[in-house]
């Protein structure tokens, strides 16, 4: 019988694959919406890692779910998939990909704010600090020609804002709501649930009209099995075992390192371009996010 990792380890590795993983999924997921829809693309990814989590990594010991476990399996995956990462991969239509992952690195310092507004745990020294830095790195990254002279990309940044929001209110509840024992099945149910949800916003946006299956190739194949292999099944699988092991705050650290992965690898695979201003304002931004997390 093989020994029992290490609690410890499992952990570290977990960081390390939503800090890597993840950060490389910004670019992975532009390759494969421009083959699929992004809410089409996104669900089919979610729902194919769902079923392959609940079917093929089955718990050893099953114990029954409650209808409110259920639920607010259901709920969460609304909250982060259909919503947190459906919205960000729409908006990757208009914002290039190195510049999505740096906005979302806003997402630490709106946990702090929420856990103020909604527990009164007031920020405190460094968190003060890093939270203002944050909205200077932010202000100055958005005030930008790119931004705001193009409506679609306002568009994008009303989703993002709308994803993090999204996504940091799941972050923040989900170590107080009542989930199956299994983690790897409640994992599954988020993503079955919003993979679900996410195919019915793609029927309701009429992205199936935009469907046309002639155009998958090798390169959409590759970015649809790493999105649902690595990118769902292990990512958002290490994601949820975190926020049970560690603070909220300390798993929003994959946000700092995230944008550095993805930003090289739009300038490196993707032709993206990156102003004086937008790296002043990413050094301002992810400066104030280790200040939060150095608390």
């Amino acid at each position: 019988m093989r020994p029992a990792i290490p609690e410890r380890w499992l952990i570290i590795g977990a960081f390390a694959v939503i800090y890597i993983v993840w950060g490389s999924t910004y670019l992975v997921n532009f390759w494969a919406i421009q083959v699929i829809p992004p809410f089409l693309m996104s669900g089919s990814r979610f729902f194919a890692a769902g079923l392959l989590l609940y079917f093929f990594f089955k718990p050893r010991q099953v114990v029954p779910i409650s209808r409110k476990q259920f639920l607010n399996a259901f709920i969460l995956g609304i909250l982060f998939l259909t919503i947190g990462a459906g919205g960000v991969v729409w908006a990757e239509q208009y914002i290039d990909t190195g510049m999505v992952a740096l906005i979302i690195a806003f997402d630490p310092l709106l946990i702090l704010l929420l856990l103020w507004i909604i527990r009164g745990k007031r920020p405190k020294g460094l968190s003060l600090l890093g939270t203002a830095l944050g909205i200077v790195g932010m202000a100055l990254l958005v005030d930008q020609p790119q931004f705001i002279a193009s409506r679609e990309a306002i568009w994008g940044l009303i989703a993002i804002s709308i994803s993090m929001t999204a996504w940091a209110f799941a972050s923040i509840y989900i170590s107080t709501m009542d989930l199956p024992a299994s983690k790897s099945r409640s994992t599954a149910l988020q993503m079955l649930g919003g993979g679900a949800c996410l195919f019915l916003v793609g029927g309701i946006s009429g992205e199936v009209s935009d469907l046309n299956f002639g155009k998958i190739d090798m390169n959409f194949t590759f970015s649809w099995l790493y999105l649902v292999l690595l990118g769902s099944l292990l990512a958002f699988s290490s994601f949820n075992y975190l926020l049970t092991k560690v603070s909220p705050a300390k798993v929003a650290t994959s946000t700092y390192v995230n944008p550095v992965v993805a930003l090289w690898l739009g300038w490196a695979f993707n032709a993206e371009l990156l102003s004086n201003q937008s790296l002043l304002a990413a050094g301002i931004l992810l400066s104030g996010v280790v200040f939060i997390n150095s608390q």
